[in-house]
């Protein structure tokens, strides 16, 4: 399984729409997918339709009380997309995890060996904590979605620094597989130089697609679905599909789906 961590610290980026859509865009192309939300908002669940009340065991079991992954499971409305919700718990796992052995490597752990799917993404917090800690630790490589304004460019170098922490201290074979221009907006001149700047600075590590401002994207989390269901037609859906493809052609071709 060929696990990827959605992660920037900076909040209102675009994580978690990303997360729902990419994932619901790779389980349309025959990938058995996972999402696996880390954060205690649980963002991602409520925007996959699954209620508060009926998520059960969640993220929080599986890091805290090391329950089986396979238990925390739950199906989604979506063929071949599968979560593993997040719960209110998870908001103190951090406190209960100061004090554990190995507290960075414990969802590492949970997802090793496991074959009943062919992609992992994790939903991280909008902080660089131990929960996201965790993902970096499990991750085979990371995607950044970054809003085009110029705090975010702030944001990302820190990223970065943690990233190359993370790959001396905690997992070497963290890779970055790309960085996603969100909230794209062609009107704003601000949008185009700072689109300008991050390509200038990570070159090809910038995925051609961008993503727009829309509407649509904002409006079907509320209806509890990912915007390729609510409107696969709109410019914000069909820009999740191309990331996607794009995805797909920078992932190991000996670990892609048949």
């Amino acid at each position: 399984m060929i696990t990827i961590a959605i992660a920037n610290q900076k909040g209102g980026v675009g994580k978690t729409t990303t997360a729902i859509n990419i994932a619901t865009a790779m389980a349309a192309t025959g990938w058995r997918t996972l999402l696996l939300d880390l954060d205690p908002q649980g963002n991602a669940s409520t925007g996959m339709g699954v209620r508060s009340e009926a998520r059960g065991l969640s993220s929080y079991d599986l890091l805290v009380d090391e329950v089986p992954l396979s238990e925390t499971i739950v199906s989604t409305s979506i063929p071949g997309l599968d979560l593993v919700p997040a719960t209110v718990d998870l908001s103190g796992a951090e406190v209960e995890l100061v004090s554990v052995e190995q507290r960075t490597a414990r969802l590492s752990r949970a997802l090793q060996g496991h074959r009943g799917h062919d992609i992992c993404f994790i939903d991280c917090p909008p902080s660089l904590g131990l929960l996201t800690l965790n993902a970096l630790s499990a991750a085979d490589t990371l995607l950044v979605p970054l809003q085009c304004e110029f705090f975010a460019l702030e944001g990302l170098s820190q990223l970065l620094q943690t990233v190359e922490r993370v790959q001396q201290n905690l997992n070497p074979g963290l890779g970055i597989v790309g960085v996603a221009l969100t909230m794209f907006d062609r009107r704003n001149r601000l949008t185009d130089q700072v689109a300008d700047d991050v390509r200038e600075c990570l070159g090809n590590l910038v995925f051609q697609t961008v993503i727009p401002r829309n509407v649509r994207l904002s409006e079907a989390p509320s209806h509890g679905l990912p915007a390729l269901v609510y409107d696969h037609s709109c410019p914000g859906s069909r820009a999740y599909i191309a990331l996607a493809r794009e995805l797909i052609g920078r992932l190991p071709q000996e670990r892609k789906a048949a």
